[in-house]
């Protein structure tokens, strides 16, 4: 599994290099175009989870632990879950959002029955894995529900109602823009209370802020130890974005709104990471110091975490009944809400059963990449190398979205 890991990752960037250096200069549009800082609002809520928000508190102890991971020890905790979610891994999903922007229209690979029928595999699956992500850490997420560990009813609870909200957003266009710009001020809210809670107290100062977010470099020192696994849980996490990130590329593909290829990359791997660094600094000094987090930021976080997830859901819900035309206008209203209730919430508990792990799910990720790099050469290598910019239809109107369904 490493192998194929490794062969894909390298795939990955050899092919945003080839992209950079073919088409860096043209302009890229979607088929629902939105400005730039709401397709960068739309790119960090559908893309992330409840896990960037709470996971980091778990895990800089167990990579500071040199002597259980010796191969944490060339940096700092705060560098190592930088580099598990910001920054390269962000690459995965400008190549696909370049891919279903640009090439897609002209090759339409996943038009095809049988890619048709793994795309959606994938989209589901990962869908009915987030759900479960969020199931199995609310005992942790939420020590005051429960004894802290067990499930309890209120949590199966919880996920059916994130689930039920997912669905209900995903019958209209509309609410995306409402969805992620929304989310993503209340997680810029969440990082200016926490900020201030430790560094504009008497215990903290605007240096130990500078200090502890200057850490991050860290990652960037070493950056070239984060392109291949560094371990079994860092491969976890790399097959976590695999799988991602041909949602993703899907979904935010049609909000592209004008910017040239190399502005696309800049934007899709620069302002996500700058948030998530500085939240993560915001974390660590937090982790390090030994402030708490109970209470108020405890519910905090778990209501931005469970709205990320909600726009994470609804991104999905979309792409897979497009796909497979199960569409309110043509299942109605209550059908298509009962439907995806039905078979989001059997997946959640195949996962918590270990029926499905997300492994599985990024290597076929993989594989549809190889397979689609082949497609192209195959059959259509002119079509592609004749491409000049984006489709024609598309056309840079900011205000189409407010006509979407």
């Amino acid at each position: 599994m490493t192998v194929w890991l490794s062969a894909g990752i390298l795939f990955t960037f050899a092919a945003i290099a080839f992209v950079l250096y073919r088409w860096g200069n043209i302009r890229c549009i979607g088929t629902t175009p939105v400005r730039t800082f709401t397709f960068v609002a739309i790119l960090f809520t559908s893309g992330l989870d409840v896990g960037l928000i709470m996971f980091p508190l778990t895990e800089f102890a167990g990579y500071a632990d040199l002597q259980a991971s010796p191969e944490y020890g060339f940096t700092n905790p705060l560098a190592i879950e930088f580099g598990y979610w910001g920054f390269l891994i962000w690459g995965f999903y400008f190549l696909t959002c370049f891919y279903f922007c640009v090439i897609e229209p002209r090759v339409k690979f996943f038009e095809l029955a049988p890619v048709k029928f793994l795309n959606n595999l994938v989209i589901i699956g990962t869908c009915a894995f987030t759900a479960y992500l969020l199931l199995s850490n609310l005992p942790w997420y939420l020590p005051q529900i429960g004894d802290g560990e067990s499930l309890v009813a209120s949590f199966y609870l919880i996920v059916l109602l994130v689930i039920a909200l997912s669905i209900y957003s995903s019958t209209s266009l509309k609410f995306v823009r409402i969805l992620s710009l929304g989310t993503t001020t209340c997680f810029i809210a969440l990082i200016a209370l926490m900020w201030g809670a430790a560094f504009l107290t008497p215990a903290g100062s605007l240096a130990d802020f500078a200090a502890t977010l200057a850490l991050v470099g860290g990652y960037f020192g070493h950056i070239e130890r984060f392109v291949l696994p560094l371990n079994d849980y860092h491969a976890f996490y790399l097959y976590w974005w695999f799988s991602w990130s041909i949602m993703i590329g899907q979904f935010t593909a049609r909000f592209v709104g004008g910017l040239r290829t190399w502005q696309l990359l800049g934007a899709m791997l620069v302002f996500p990471s700058l948030a998530i660094a500085v939240w993560f600094a915001v974390l660590y000094y937090y982790h390090e110091q030994g402030l708490s987090t109970a209470g108020f930021f405890n519910w905090a976080m778990v209501a931005v975490g469970i709205t990320m997830v909600i726009n994470s859901l609804d991104s999905l819900i979309r792409l897979y009944t497009d796909n497979l035309g199960l569409t309110t206008q043509r299942l109605g209203q209550w059908r298509y809400f009962g439907l995806n209730l039905l078979m989001l919430a059997g997946l959640t508990l195949l996962f918590k059963l270990d029926f499905l792990q997300i492994q599985w799910v990024g290597a076929l990720v993989i594989g549809l990449f190889f397979a689609c790099f082949g497609y192209i050469i195959r059959y259509k290598l002119k079509a592609v190398s004749n491409i000049e910019g984006a489709p024609k239809e598309n056309r840079l109107d900011y205000g189409k979205i407010e006509l979407a369904g």
